[in-house]
């Protein structure tokens, strides 16, 4: 067993229509190691839509480049941005769309980024007939927008739902995994970035509401066990701490 790892990395994963996933290494947060996944959606007239993109690797871009023509990356929170620039360098035809603040965040870090156009919570019309946005406002620290890829009933959210599994951590990390309260099978958003919202939970909880109202079939996350099914009750589950 890879330690934390949803092998086979670097790989394209479909989970339906158009929509696909690859599971990537593992980055330090902190000293913790983080498994990395991002999505891919394929739009009208073959143009990828890039969530969260992980580490570059030949052999996935050449996977991704038989799916369609790589036009909109994604920086979905101000902690998913590091690999950005070089999806870029990469694709330069590629727009770059940010939420808040990442661009402040990259900057305050020493952290080329490239030039952006800032993420709110109506989509553009570059995607708005294909996925729905929305912009979960109120944390103190973490500025996310999250995505529902209306094809495949996909809710596509990045932080705000951790879902680590034990068996794939070392023992340490799952320990605080359980203290912070995002361990499988019970994930949700770390004791931490729940108590960010202190303040601002009313903002929060009208932004998990929109989400509930889509009544998502699938959830994926960027780190742990996403969910193939049930991802309305996952969602309120997940959620209960705020909707409660």
């Amino acid at each position: 067993m890879t330690s934390g790892l949803y092998t086979p990395i670097n790989t394209l994963k479909p989970i339906g229509e158009d929509i696909w996933i690859a599971d990537g290494p593992s980055v330090s947060f902190y000293g913790i190691p983080f498994p990395t996944r991002m999505t891919i959606v394929r739009l009208d007239k073959g143009k990828l839509w890039v969530h969260s993109p992980i580490a570059i690797n030949k052999e996935l871009l050449d996977e991704i480049n038989l799916l369609g023509d790589v036009k909109h990356l994604i920086a979905p929170n101000n902690i998913h941005y590091l690999s950005v620039g070089k999806w870029q360098e990469m694709y330069p035809d590629a727009q770059v769309w940010a939420a808040p603040y990442v661009a402040d965040r990259a900057k305050k870090y020493n952290v080329a980024f490239p030039t952006s156009q800032e993420l709110g919570n109506t989509p553009p019309k570059a995607w708005y007939q294909e996925i729905d946005q929305v912009y979960v406002q109120g944390n103190k620290i973490l500025h996310e927008i999250d995505f529902f890829h209306k094809k495949t009933k996909t809710l596509i959210l990045t932080d705000l739902i951790e879902n680590f599994e034990a068996q794939k951590l070392p023992w340490y990390f799952a320990f605080l995994c359980k203290l912070a309260g995002n361990l499988s099978p019970d994930g949700k958003a770390p004791i931490d970035m729940r108590l960010a919202f202190s303040g601002g939970r009313s903002q929060a909880r009208e932004a998990i509401a929109r989400m509930i109202s889509w009544k998502p079939e699938k959830i994926i996350l960027a780190h742990g066990k996403w969910y193939g099914k049930n991802g309305t009750a996952e969602l309120k589950r997940a959620f209960r701490w705020l909707l409660s």
